[in-house]
């Protein structure tokens, strides 16, 4: 498209971009700019979710709603629409826009659109506010969505053909609240490591941040990490018959910590006993104060964060249960804490098994989640989605949620395994959704193909190293033990009895 046609299409009446600007209800539109790249255009940005760069014309909205609420919208030309709107979910304590997603998808035709959830990263004690809370929660992706779907329509002429989510983390978790509580925002949702009892998992991180930090002997760095994690991958490196770094699936491994123990005329890098000792504490499982157990631990190998409790962490009891920006985190209890928070902000949980409006009205989503997540670990996704096929079938489950664990990856992207396959914030594969899962869920909902696999890649500095099989959980990848391992086509996607217990 020439310059003069894409100003033209901005400024056509009946797709006016300028025109939107204005208040509807409580929703305000404060600025909406036609944007005509030269080449490119990049979006001034304090994200960490850096823009990259977009070669389209598009108009760009950005507003608010009840006052809090900030969204951005990207919407490309008319002739340059393929007709979808996609959202691109923010994780953390949110409080900024997805801008990498939204360029990145914007380029394959879609209009794009985040939210920062109800409040700005700057404000250092949201959390005290109910509001905020509650809109961090769930209020806010709901009511953008809501919104950015009638300023779609009144910009196009008409409403998106179909609407989708994307989003990995406490996106992914934004994406489980939509499919929940909102069922008919989405035709099609995208969460990665979505933790699905997110309250649950902070009070683990919190409760043993602050046991090492009672025992600084006992601290665990992170090079005592990468030595517990590397002597994990050594042992059960070759149970899938491929010796490429990978744990394939750490529930097959058995690992004694015994042998990272320090013992007289050690040589090399070891444990002391402290360490181990604490070490042992922290993949166990976390226990209540009557040592009833509150999770299934962690898995052979999961590494996690070394250092004092998160500012994230740490807000969600000083601000949000206490609301007392002084308040002394080494007072923390397991029990009550969990209990308060739990009643403070209930619907932070995303591990409802109340689907059947999503299902009903025809919804598609895949989770995905790294087995190596040191920060939403992988047993809490795998036990939810077991949940689920406990209350829906597993057939009827997979009809419309999908569940696809990936081997060696860390938290949404990262680590030894094959991380690349179109989730939030990796490389996408526009149209192919065999190697892309945005594009495999729409082929879901729009052509009624299910995905039977995904084909994951590895890229180190921008070459590729190799690609694996990603598998509809319960199922796995097995390798046919002749052909080259650094290709996908040398497995299948198998039953895998333990997988399913």
């Amino acid at each position: 498209m020439s310059l003069l046609a894409a100003l033209f299409a901005l400024a056509a009446p009946a797709n006016g971009c300028a025109a939107l600007v204005g208040r509807e209800g409580t929703v305000v539109v404060d600025t909406a700019t036609p944007i005509v790249p030269a080449p490119r255009w990049t979006a001034e940005s304090d994200s960490s979710y850096r823009p990259r760069p977009v070669s389209r014309p598009l108009c760009r909205v950005q507003g608010r709603i009840e006052g809090n609420i900030g969204f951005d919208l990207w919407m490309p030309v008319p002739v340059q629409w393929n007709g979808r709107l996609l959202a691109g979910g923010v994780g953390g304590d949110a409080g900024q826009f997805n801008h990498s997603d939204m360029a990145r998808r914007l380029e394959e035709g879609f209009a794009t659109f985040s939210t920062d959830s109800g409040h700005k990263k700057t404000q250092s004690r949201w959390m005290a506010d109910a509001k905020a809370r509650e809109d961090y929660a769930h209020r806010a992706t709901h009511l953008t969505t809501v919104a950015v779907k009638r300023l779609v329509r009144r910009f196009y002429g008409r409403s998106a053909d179909r609407s989708y989510f994307l989003g990995c983390s406490g996106g992914g978790r934004q994406g489980l609240k939509e499919l929940q509580e909102y069922p008919r925002d989405f035709d099609g949702i995208v969460a990665g490591a979505p933790g699905p009892y997110m309250p649950l998992q902070s009070v683990r991180m919190m409760w043993f941040a602050l046991q090492q930090k009672r025992n600084p002997a006992a601290a665990l760095t992170d090079a005592d990490w990468s030595l517990y994690e590397n002597a994990v991958t050594h042992q059960c490196d070759a149970i899938d018959d491929v010796g490429d770094g990978i744990v394939a699936d750490p529930r097959a491994c058995r690992f004694d910590t015994r042998v990272l123990e320090c013992k007289p005329g050690t040589a090399g890098a070891c444990l002391t006993a402290p360490k181990r000792a604490m070490l042992d504490q922290i993949i166990a499982p976390l226990r209540d104060e009557s040592g009833r157990a509150l999770d299934g631990g962690l898995l052979p190998g999961v590494r996690t964060r070394p250092g004092p409790p998160s500012p994230l962490l740490r807000a969600m009891w000083a601000d949000a249960v206490y609301d007392d920006p002084d308040w002394d985190e080494d007072s923390f209890r397991r029990t009550a804490d969990l209990a308060a928070i739990n009643r403070i902000m209930p619907q932070l949980r995303a591990d409802s098994t109340r689907i059947t409006p999503f299902v009903k009205a025809g919804g598609k989503a895949i989770l995905y989640q790294g087995w190596a997540d040191p920060s939403t670990n992988a047993g809490p996704t795998t036990t939810y989605y077991q949940s689920l096929a406990k209350v829906h079938g597993a057939k009827g489950l997979s009809s419309a949620v999908r569940l696809f664990m990936v081997p060696g990856m860390y938290h949404c992207q990262g680590g030894p395994g094959a991380d690349g396959f179109g989730g939030s914030g990796q490389p996408s594969w526009p149209g192919d959704p065999s190697r892309d899962i945005l594009w495999a869920v729409i082929h879901w909902v729009e052509r009624g193909i299910p995905p039977v696999s995904l084909v994951a890649t590895k890229q180190v500095e921008g070459t590729e190293r190799f690609r694996r099989l990603l598998c509809p959980f319960p199922q796995v990848a097995q390798y046919d033990g002749r052909s080259d391992p650094n290709d996908a086509a040398s497995y299948r996607c198998v039953a895998d009895a333990s997988a399913a217990s």
